[in-house]
């Protein structure tokens, strides 16, 4: 079937409605504070180590489904060989993670004694592993459902499913929970249910958009499309689960590293920190949601339409990160002031994170591209090279400071996987994104953030409750500024209606 050709306003489009539907980051950021009051630090920690587990798990025991749909679904002859790649990747992702969890529900009294909590939560180890990993195979579900549904170029629906059902749904039974004094069992069950629901509206979602009796049924031709799936998830997955382990093992690490409630306050820190570089990362990842399926797509017009998105995606993401990036960590003290006593032992790890979060996206548009133009075989050098950096560094820093040694080596890791994929789309397949007047937007970007993160630090000296909507306010203004300034007028134009109702271009 005949594919329309791929432009920027596409890219505009689809990151604008996937930045709403990973605006879950945003909930998190909020819903955390408010776990922590509930359950206290150390027992939001053995929560944050739990979930980070069963993220990682299934990042590795998926085989790199969620990014397969991204190549071969574009791809597809037909809807019929759309459907097969997607029963393919339900097969492959499903099983292995539902194997796991019931391994892990019997292992779970040899599991949990290598978990450090505090003292009133170490008889809640044991049933909460067993129940907490039953989300393994749910999740699954969920991520290769969404992954579906981003390679039909379908990012809007995401919104109420990321949104209103599992971060909005989640806190409000956690709040009903702990007021019937569940207590943190409470948390473990609405995140379960809050999946659940996710689940089912997936479903409901790709019976509107799959051909769900394909999907279910035998028909013939399944096995080359079963193999091409296979083939492309095991060629991502090595990137998959670095990526994964950038972002979660951290906490896991520290968990296991220093005894009793350390490890535990460590741990939750650390994923406070995560969260709120998180803010920054979105902005990458929903590029790289919407940069892969396109570029896919784009492939089978022309590479010089894929160049062009490149470029494109790498101008708008240093616009908004930059500011963004260097707003947040001059502005960081608020923040962690929602997350009550004790959590300004992050600020340094959350500025670490917050500026390699910033480097990476700048440079991180390659990743999402090099997966879909070339060669399988490549994307597993950046992956493998990064983690070893960040292991090397992690046993340099680590034992110096361990919550900001963590992050140091993290932002290491990130930075030099990030770098990798931009050598080799210049290298293999001449493709490289800083054309077209990117260094006057990578250098307006600069000056603009610069007045902005001088101001964020002046405000934090307030008290937290007028400085932190300061803060914000401060932060979407150099954004704005940045991106009415250091944008091209075509790249502004792009933007469609919301580049004029943001005043980016006259009306």
């Amino acid at each position: 079937m005949e594919q329309p050709t791929v432009t920027s306003r596409h890219v505009a489009r689809g990151v604008g409605t996937t930045l709403l539907a990973r605006l879950g980051a945003v909930i998190e950021v909020v819903s955390q504070p408010l776990y922590v009051w509930m359950f206290g630090l150390a027992s939001f920690g053995l929560y944050t180590v739990l979930w980070a587990a069963i993220n990682l798990a299934e990042n590795i025991f998926d085989l790199g489904m969620t990014s397969a749909m991204q190549r071969t679904v574009p791809q597809a002859r037909d809807e019929h060989e759309a459907a097969r790649s997607l029963r393919a990747a339900m097969i492959l992702g499903m099983v292995p993670n539902l194997i796991v969890a019931i391994l892990a529900a019997i292992l779970a009294p040899q599991i949990a004694p290598h978990l450090n909590v505090a003292a009133k939560d170490e008889a809640l180890i044991v049933p909460a592993i067993r129940l907490f990993v039953w989300a393994l195979p749910l999740w699954a579900f969920v991520e290769i459902a969404t992954s579906a549904l981003r390679a039909r170029h379908l990012f809007g629906p995401e919104i109420r499913l990321r949104i209103v059902w599992e971060q909005i749904i989640r806190l409000i039974l956690a709040a009903i929970f702990f007021g019937a004094g569940l207590g943190l069992t409470g948390l473990f069950l609405a995140h379960l249910i809050s999946l659940a629901i996710t689940a089912l509206l997936s479903l409901r979602l790709l019976a509107r958009h799959y051909l769900l009796r394909s999907v279910l049924g035998t028909a013939s031709g399944d096995s080359g499309m079963f193999g091409e799936t296979f083939k492309a998830g095991l060629s991502v997955l090595p990137y998959n689960i670095v990526a994964r382990l950038f972002s979660d093992a951290p906490s896991i690490v520290l968990n296991l590293l220093l005894p009793g409630s350390r490890g535990a306050d460590a741990a939750a820190l650390y994923m406070i920190g995560r969260k709120i570089s998180s803010l920054v990362q979105l902005v990458r990842t929903a590029f790289s949601y919407v940069l892969a399926p396109l570029a896919s797509g784009a492939l089978r017009h022309d590479k010089s339409h894929v160049r062009a998105l490149y470029e494109y995606a790498t101008r708008l993401m240093t616009t908004i990160v930059l500011p963004l990036a260097l707003v947040l960590a001059a502005g960081v003290g608020p923040i962690l002031g929602l997350f009550g006593k004790g959590a300004e032992q992050a600020r340094v790890a959350v500025i670490l994170l917050l500026l390699a979060r910033a480097v990476e996206t700048v440079i991180g548009a390659a990743q999402p591209v090099l997966q879909v133009v070339s060669g399988y075989g490549r994307q597993i050098i950046a992956s493998s090279v990064g983690l070893l950096a960040a292991i090397v560094a992690g046993l340099m820093l680590v034992p110096l400071a361990p919550l900001s040694g963590m992050a140091g080596a993290v932002g290491i890791g990130l930075i030099v996987a990030a770098l990798i994929p931009l050598a080799q789309l210049e290298v293999h397949d001449g493709l490289h994104p800083f054309a077209h007047g990117f260094p006057r937007v990578i250098g307006v970007a600069i000056l603009v953030s610069i007045p902005g993160a001088i101001a964020a630090l002046m405000v934090s000296a307030l008290p937290h409750a007028i400085a932190l909507p300061l803060v914000a306010l401060i932060g979407l203004a150099a954004v704005w500024c940045s991106g009415r300034f250091a944008l091209p007028e075509a790249d502004r134009r792009s933007l469609g209606k919301t580049g004029r109702k943001l005043r980016l271009v006259p009306a």
